[in-house]
């Protein structure tokens, strides 16, 4: 499947933590689809290992044995989901950028119809996740998730948006342009503009192994989204200056008219509330810019288990 001197640079970027089993079932899936694209574009597999325990890379290795057109970048650590993704944006060489995970519950099929969007001129094409095969109740929460990240966010976030998408060489140099220590790869998607769209489907079961989210790992996925998409509660303290100034004259007025000591313990609280407040998100900010401003790499590359792509126009 070498390219030539007239096709596009088309990137499919796969990030992996521990999915031997996985592997094997989404490349029989995704190599008819790699086989369509290669009559328009020269198409390149880029697994990302992010630092696996199991035999991931070794899954690898025998598909790069057999097939010229796939590469890995192997990380030194277990960076997380959203650095790892960084990663990719920062070594995927091509004109289009593909991400899509490996279990298939975003169906590896659907990047021809994203590829034919782009061909529509879209810039940025994206799966929305409508619907997905788990319990009702955390649907709920993923829904309750976007619509409050999209309230709370300084600039636009797209709902039920992931970062199963096709985006652009300009617009991947648009988001590796931003040097941050705690990347939210959707957000940084949603904000740049660029014309875009977003095609519905429904999340499948994955097809093999276990997942590595749970309800603690989603809880704080979700913290660190909104804390990357929004200042609000840096500024919710000026809003609520007014309101707590008025309670303090308020319970302050009453406990000298009645003399109860409750009123009096009441207003402290509300003072300590108000403050303590002010202090934790202050200092969570705080936190966060005193990372990005250290300037430390969000992952660093095993070279011995990296197989990176060519900078050349065709192989």
């Amino acid at each position: 499947m070498n390219g030539n001197e007239t096709k596009a640079r088309l990137t499919i970027v796969c990030p992996v933590f521990n999915e031997e089993a996985c592997i094997p079932l989404f490349f029989r899936r995704l190599l008819p689809v790699v086989e369509k694209l290669a009559a328009k574009y020269r198409v390149e597999l880029l697994f990302l290992n992010n630092a696996s325990k199991d035999g991931t890379y070794s899954e690898i290795a025998k598909l790069r044995a057999q097939y010229e057109f796939i590469y890995v970048v192997t990380l030194s650590a277990n960076v997380g989901y959203q650095r790892s993704l960084e990663c990719g944006l920062r070594n995927a060489v091509g004109d289009l950028i593909t991400f899509i995970d490996v279990d298939c519950e975003d169906p590896p099929e659907m990047l021809l119809d994203f590829v034919s969007y782009y061909e529509k001129g879209f810039d940025i094409v994206y799966g929305a996740r409508v619907d997905r095969e788990e319990p009702r109740w955390i649907k709920m929460l993923r829904k309750l998730f976007y619509h409050i990240a999209r309230l709370l966010a300084d600039e636009d976030i797209i709902l039920y948006m992931a970062e199963f998408s096709l985006v652009t060489a300009e617009v991947r140099d648009a988001i590796v342009s931003d040097h941050n220590s705690f990347p939210f790869i959707r957000a940084s998607i949603s904000r740049l503009g660029f014309n875009r769209i977003g095609l519905p489907y429904k999340r499948q079961r994955r097809i093999a192994g276990k997942t590595n989210y749970n309800l603690i790992g989603m809880t704080i996925f979700a913290i660190a989204g909104i804390l990357s998409s929004t200042t609000l509660p840096l500024r919710l303290p000026i809003y609520a200056l007014p309101f707590w100034l008025l309670l303090t004259a308020v319970l302050g007025a009453a406990h000298i008219l009645t003399e109860s000591p409750w009123l009096l313990l009441l207003n402290i609280l509300c003072g300590c509330t108000y403050f303590g407040f002010t202090a934790a998100f202050t200092a969570i900010y705080m936190a966060r810019s005193y990372k990005n401003g250290l300037g430390r790499p969000n992952y660093v590359m095993n070279r011995r288990y990296t197989h990176a792509q060519s900078l050349d126009v065709a192989s």
